[in-house]
């Protein structure tokens, strides 16, 4: 739904996302909407101007005439930038989720992860240099391979991170969205975890908790101002860290990958598997790390490849 205000009056446009179509139309009494979300997609805060020549009054008025998008059912193009409701008035900083690239690094030739489909692929990639390289993930054998890992917590140097973080800005609970036709979430142990929902686009939700899913999500005790793990630089809450296994059809074919990748030979000045003169084939997509408590979106990009 979106919130648009026309001509002096206040206009609330609201429709329901293809999965809440769906749902209804079942017509058996079961559709309740029981949550709902809100966000801030189209506003740029940098147009505040607190210098404005008019006064105080003005300030915000370049804000609130930014027109809104208009409200479409595709789920997966809103609400990126989700808002949260804290009652509290003395906060200086809020809480970021970011990617440890210090823990688990990105490929440095794709500034993304490389998952490897399947072992041939992966095979290539532990050879390079006899090494494997950083920010390669084993899709056939994930227990192998290296894995992602996002931090959350106050990033700021004014607070240190000997201070606690306070509890209602920890976040307890992650959503990771992948698209399922892609691969799956695992443990860094290789154990697979739950699909809470796929949708019409087949883009898989998982809900993972701290407590719960103890593979997943854990407390981060690390309290020192400064340490090689640590991308976080105040207060500390939670560290997310998984594994993704590639699927079945993108283990076995190439038909996904002659749909929406793309292919890159031996003679490429920028091949998908570094330090390597094989034909491979490739598809770029990201993971989304959205924080259940806090409403921080994060995107990781990742990169399929399947040699030839």
């Amino acid at each position: 739904m979106a919130f648009l205000d026309n001509s002096g009056d206040i206009i609330l446009d609201a429709v329901l996302t293809d999965t809440g179509r769906f749902r209804l139309a079942k017509g058996d009494g079961s559709f309740r909407i029981a949550k709902f979300a809100v966000g801030d997609d189209e506003i740029n805060y940098e147009l505040y101007n607190k210098n404005h020549a008019s006064g105080s009054a003005y300030f915000d008025l370049e804000i609130l005439q930014t027109p809104c998008l208009e409200a479409f059912t595709n789920n997966t193009s809103m609400l990126k930038h989700r808002l949260i409701s804290i009652p509290r008035t003395n906060l200086l900083y809020l809480p970021v989720t970011k990617l440890n690239d210090k823990e688990a690094p990105q490929r440095a030739d794709t500034g993304a992860h490389i998952v490897c489909v399947d072992k041939e692929t992966e095979d290539v990639a532990a050879i390079v240099s006899s090494v494997k390289k950083p920010g390669t993930l084993f899709g056939e054998n994930p227990k192998s391979g290296d894995f992602i890992r996002v931090d959350q917590g106050l990033d700021t140097t004014e607070i240190p991170p000997s201070f606690n973080l306070d509890s209602d800005l920890v976040e307890t609970q992650y959503i990771i969205q992948i698209d399922n036709r892609f691969g799956n979430l695992v443990s860094k142990t290789g154990n697979r975890a739950k699909v809470s929902f796929i949708d019409d686009d087949n883009v898989a939700s998982y809900y993972l908790s701290l407590g719960t899913d103890q593979e997943y999500v854990s407390e981060n005790t690390e309290r020192e101002t400064a340490t090689g793990s640590q991308v976080v630089t105040g207060p500390r809450g939670t560290i997310l860290e998984f594994k993704i296994q590639s699927s079945i059809e993108l283990n076995s074919s190439t038909y996904l990958f002659e749909k929406l990748g793309d292919l890159t030979t031996g003679g490429s000045t920028a091949p998908v598997l570094e330090g390597t003169s094989v034909d491979a084939y490739f598809i770029d997509t990201i993971v989304r790390v959205t924080g259940a408590t806090t409403g921080f979106s994060l995107d990781i990009p990742v990169r399929f490849v399947k040699k030839v």
